[in-house]
Order: C-alpha cells, then sequence, then structure tokens
C-alpha cells in the first residue's frame, strides 16, 4: 500500500491554532476522501438485514496443526485469524480506505510523527474480558518480536506504542514520510494479553484461542476439519463496519488431500461453494448432473482490482539462477500462447507487470522524472531499461517456438553454457538441472510442457509435487530452485515491497522474497515507493521499480484474469449491489426458502 493522500473524515475548516490541533475521526484514506460519512450506518454494498443461521461448508487442501496464524512454525487452520478483531475495518469497495472498529477513534497530530486510537469501551473479547490499550500494546510487542519477518518490516518505522490509558494507546514513528502507518497499525489483530499468559507465542497453537471477533472456535480435528461458531453476543454485531456481515452461524472447513478429491466432495453436496481457479476445470469440470438441474450455480463475476504478478520463480540464492541470462534464457522458452490455447481455454491475459490491471504499470521507455530518476543508476542497470520497452515473446501457438528457443540458447551461451551430447552443461561440464517443487497435481500439466520446451536446450527438469504442510516449510527455508508465486498488489504499493524485494529481507525465513531479490537499485527505490508524497510521484517510483524487477528477469511471468470464478449450491442469498472485489463471501447468508427448495429436490432423487 502507499499513501497517495490521507484524508480524514472529520476534517473542518481550520485555520491558526486551529489547524495544528490533532484531527479526530473515524475513519481514514489513502486515495482520498473517504466516500462514507461518519455516521454511516453499514456498507452500502451489504445487507444490513441479512439474515443468520444456518452452516456453511467449504474446502481447503493439505492439513493444518495449529490456531497461530502469526508465526512461521506449524501450519495455522483456515480461516483462524478471523476469530480477531483489528483497530479498523477495511472497505471492500474503496481503495485503500479504513473505518474505526475496534478503535472508534483516531487521532493524527499535524506533525503526522504519531498515531493515536481510542478503544470503544464496549469492545470484549468472547470470554467477557475488556479489550484494553495494553491488549494492543502486548499484539503489537509480540508480534513485532516473535510473529512472522513481515510484521517486522510493516512496523519498521514504530519506534514506540505508549499506553496512555485503559482505552488508549499512541504508536510513534521515526519520520512523517511514511504516511501508510496508521492503516497499517489499524489492521493490527488485537490479541488477548491474558490468554496467552504462560504460553510460547512462537510455537504452534493447540488451544483453541480466546478472540474477540465475531467468530470461535468450535469442534475440531487437526489436519481433517475445523469449524467457526457464530458468537451470538458478539460485542461488534451492531457497528457500522459488521452489520449484514458474518451471517453463517457455523462455517466449517473440510480438509482434503488435493484439488481433485475436493471437487468430488463439491459434486457430492458435502461442500457448498468453491472458488475456482484452474482455467480447465472451470471449462470441463462443471457439467455435472447438479449443474444441469440448476442446483449449482456458476458464475464468473468482474472484479476492478490490481492482478498483481504470478510466475515461475527463480531462487537466485542457487549458483544457477544467479546470471540474469541465465533467467531471461528460461523466460524465453516459455510458450504462453500454446498454454493458453491447449490448456486454459484462452481463458487468460499474459502478465507484463508486476502492478498488472493498474495505472502503477511501467509502459514503454522511461522518460520524464522516471527517466531522471533512473539516470541515478545507469551504470547499474542493464542498458535495455533505458533503450528497449520491456515486452514478453509471442509465439503462434503451434508448439513450435523456435525463435523463442534460439533467442534462449544466445543468451545461454553468453553465460558461459554449451550443449554438449545434447546436454547442456557449463565450462566444467556440470549439467544444467534443477527441480521445480509444486504444492499440487493441478501445476504439473504446465509444468510437464514446460519441462519438455526446456528440454529442447538440453535442460534437465524434474518435477516434484508435495504436501502442503512440507511445501510452506520449503519455501519458508528457501528450499527449492523454482516454483509457482502469486505476488499480491494493491492501489498503493507500500512498506511490503520491503518485504517482497529487498537485501534484508532474502534471509529471512518465513519471509516473503521468494526470488532472494538482491539488488541496490531495488533496495534504493523501495524505500521512494513506501515515501512517496503524492500520487505524482508514486506512479514516478513505482513505474521506475517494477520495470527494474522486469528487466531483471526474476521469474517467468505468468498470466492473470479479471474475474472471479465461483461456484456454489443454489442455497445463499447475497447482497444485489456489485462490490469491487467482485465477491465478498462474508456479506452472503444462508436463503430458508432456497435451502429448503434445494433440499427437497435432492430428496426427491432423479
Amino acid at each position: 500500500m502507499r499513501v497517495i493522500a490521507l484524508v480524514l473524515s472529520l476534517l473542518a475548516a481550520a485555520s491558526g491554532a486551529q489547524a495544528q490541533a490533532p484531527i479526530r475521526t473515524p475513519g481514514i484514506s489513502l486515495l482520498g476522501t473517504p466516500a462514507l460519512p461518519p455516521d454511516f450506518t453499514h456498507f452500502p454494498w451489504v445487507n444490513p438485514d441479512a439474515p443468520k443461521g444456518g452452516e456453511v461448508a467449504l474446502s481447503a487442501i493439505g492439513t493444518f496443526d495449529s490456531f497461530n496464524p502469526f508465526i512461521v512454525r506449524g501450519r495455522a487452520a483456515a480461516a483462524s485469524a478471523r476469530i480477531y478483531d483489528t483497530l479498523l475495518m477495511r472497505n471492500a469497495d474503496e481503495g485503500e480506505t479504513e473505518y474505526g472498529h475496534l478503535a472508534g477513534v483516531i487521532e493524527i497530530p499535524a506533525d503526522r510523527m504519531s498515531v493515536t486510537f481510542e478503544l470503544r469501551p464496549e469492545a470484549r473479547f468472547n470470554d467477557g474480558t475488556p479489550v484494553t490499550a495494553e491488549d494492543v500494546a502486548w499484539s503489537f510487542d509480540t508480534l513485532r518480536t516473535k510473529g512472522r519477518p513481515n510484521y517486522r518490516q510493516y512496523y519498521a518505522d514504530v519506534t514506540e506504542a505508549v499506553v496512555e490509558g485503559p482505552r488508549r494507546i499512541t504508536f510513534r514513528f521515526r519520520s512523517n514520510a511514511n504516511r501508510e502507518l496508521p492503516m497499517i497499525l489499524g489492521e493490527l489483530p488485537v490479541l488477548p494479553k491474558h490468554w496467552w499468559e504462560g504460553r510460547e507465542f512462537d510455537h504452534p497453537l493447540t488451544d483453541p484461542p480466546v478472540g474477540s471477533g465475531p467468530y470461535r472456535v468450535g469442534h475440531f480435528e487437526f489436519g481433517r476439519t475445523i469449524a467457526l461458531d457464530r458468537v451470538p453476543d458478539w460485542w461488534g454485531r451492531d457497528l457500522p463496519t459488521a452489520k449484514g456481515l458474518d451471517n453463517f452461524d457455523r462455517i466449517r472447513t473440510e480438509y482434503f488431500r488435493d484439488s481433485t478429491v475436493a471437487m468430488e466432495a463439491f459434486k457430492a453436496g458435502q461442500i457448498d461453494y468453491r472458488n475456482e481457479n484452474v482455467a480447465k476445470e472451470w471449462a470441463t469440470a462443471y457439467d455435472f448432473p447438479a449443474v444441469q438441474k440448476g442446483w449449482v450455480r456458476k458464475e464468473a463475476i468482474r472484479h476492478y482490482l490490481p492482478t498483481g504478478m504470478q510466475g515461475w520463480a527463480m531462487n537466485t540464492r542457487r549458483p544457477l539462477f544467479r546470471d540474469r541470462r541465465v533467467r531471461e534464457a528460461l523466460a524465453m522458452a516459455f510458450d504462453f500462447e500454446w498454454a493458453n490455447t491447449n490448456l486454459f481455454y484462452g481463458a487468460y491475459a499474459r502478465t507484463d507487470s508486476y502492478f498488472s490491471n493498474s495505472d502503477l504499470a511501467s509502459s514503454g521507455v522511461p522518460a520524464g522524472e522516471e527517466l531522471s530518476l533512473l539516470e541515478r543508476w545507469r551504470d547499474k542497470l542493464p542498458p535495455e531499461v533505458f533503450t528497449t520497452p520491456f515486452r514478453l515473446p509471442v509465439t503462434d501457438g503451434s508448439g513450435n517456438n523456435r525463435d523463442g528457443l534460439r533467442k534462449a540458447l544466445a543468451l545461454l551461451r553468453q553465460a558461459g553454457w554449451e550443449v554438449k551430447d545434447r546436454k547442456l552443461v557449463d565450462a566444467q561440464g556440470q549439467p544444467f538441472s534443477f527441480e521445480m517443487l509444486l504444492d499440487g497435481p493441478s501445476l504439473e500439466r504446465i509444468a510437464l510442457p514446460y519441462r519438455q520446451w526446456l528440454s529442447h536446450l538440453g535442460i534437465e527438469v524434474t518435477v516434484r509435487t508435495v504436501d502442503a504442510a512440507q511445501y510452506q516449510r520449503r519455501l519458508d527455508t528457501y528450499d527449492y530452485d523454482m516454483t509457482m508465486t502469486v505476488i499480491g498488489e494493491s492501489d498503493s504499493p507500500g512498506n511490503e515491497q520491503t518485504g517482497f524485494w529487498t537485501c534484508g529481507a532474502a534471509s529471512l525465513e518465513g519471509g516473503d522474497n521468494l526470488m532472494g531479490v538482491c539488488d541496490p537499485v531495488v533496495d534504493a527505490l523501495v524505500p521512494l515507493v513506501v515515501n512517496a508524497p503524492d500520487h505524482a510521484h508514486l506512479l514516478t517510483v513505482t513505474h521506475a521499480l517494477d520495470r527494474v524487477l522486469l528487466w531483471g528477469w526474476y521469474l517467468v511471468p505468468n498470466w492473470h484474469v479479471q474475474s472471479v470464478r465461483i461456484a456454489y449450491w443454489d442455497r445463499f442469498g447475497r447482497p444485489d449491489k456489485p462490490v469491487r472485489p467482485g465477491v465478498v463471501f462474508e456479506s452472503w447468508w444462508i436463503d430458508a426458502q432456497k435451502s429448503a427448495a434445494l433440499e427437497a429436490a435432492r430428496s426427491a432423487g432423479p
């Protein structure tokens, strides 16, 4: 995220001494004035009168052995973070805007060197204990010292958390340049200090924890199933940030060993709702009897979000991938057009930016202020950054990618590799070989053709699929050569870029810099993104960062789609207003009439 402008919803005309007074507000935005007034009663895209009740069954792949989603160790249960409230709540239909949730008031001084949150007096944990500023401070300090590395990166510009009263806490900043911090801190999950006393926070948690959110952990069997039960007397049920949301009495998640089994469970009616991320499945797997009878609905819903980057990530910590020419050669060998036609049913567009589907994506060659910025590092950057628009190779889709393979082989030869006896070897005769690590069989159908294309260059590739727990552990410890990665982006990139791209993040266990990017130019650009004072500067520095990353060839770019593909048994009601992400499932509910009609039809049989 990144601040374009910090606009406070209660900002009133002021001058002189009044202009220097702290501004107290129930909502903040990074992209302009918050759309909703201070006295809004609910988000416009929800049904505030949505009925509560019923159970919904969802699916997850793999296993779980912990209820702590905030640490590296263990594999946390699905949606285990949902039992906790945060200080502020995002409005899904606005870009980078948050409104008071646990905190009813946000206070920001004129110098912007701190932010203060005042907790609502009615805020309670689900054991009846009040939520206090001490809990907020303890959560902040604990996550920063014992949580996943991204917390330390997100909170790096916070010098201290000061408890100023039972319900008032102030976070002080190193500078006022990082104007995103109030929103980052607003997303802080508040944990109960009293419940965690005597427990090791940095160890997997097997006791169901206490939270303050709309759900608590119900029935569970580790590795198999977990149910979140709605808290009927939840303290926040009437908040404007909660009305019309979290309507199911129980959210049950069943775990399956792979996506094929999960799909069969959905077809059998054991699972109620699923997102479909595999184009082949979307095109071919939804023609079963329940769809034909109208019992199961299938929809592709347009969204309006940045799509970020997905690709085959190369681990540059491995000597094999340290040469940029080698990485570019591997990208030249990938035939997207063939894959899109033969595997994806033409469903995807090629991704050619880390900030795709947004105005933050670079294009053409640098000019104006971006060129002036990049000139500082001309001697450290590939010449192409300044002279050549970044374009991915385009084939005729026939599967005969001769031009791409010729370019790839030329690059490999420049990097010191030669083909001998149909194998690509280095000067010492060592073969070019590596492993593609996958977390599920659905990716094998694209990994195997890619392996075949690389074999034409004399490269030997092993495709290995492992279970979800082993896959996560290998990612956390960077024990892989190549793997699929997804790097999500927002309308306003900011602090998370430090974790994605910088040298300091490349060695942190459980970090987000999967490719091991460590480049002095990237390290210099990231703080400029984080501290961009306005939208114009943000565009300039983000375009520059995007361009430098693209020409670094750290991954083989994949594809994206501008819709959310969902399938569900027709027993739900949902708001009739469109929403920016396309779907917010938390706003759905069980429609009693539809559910009864569906059960009657299924009971009647063929």
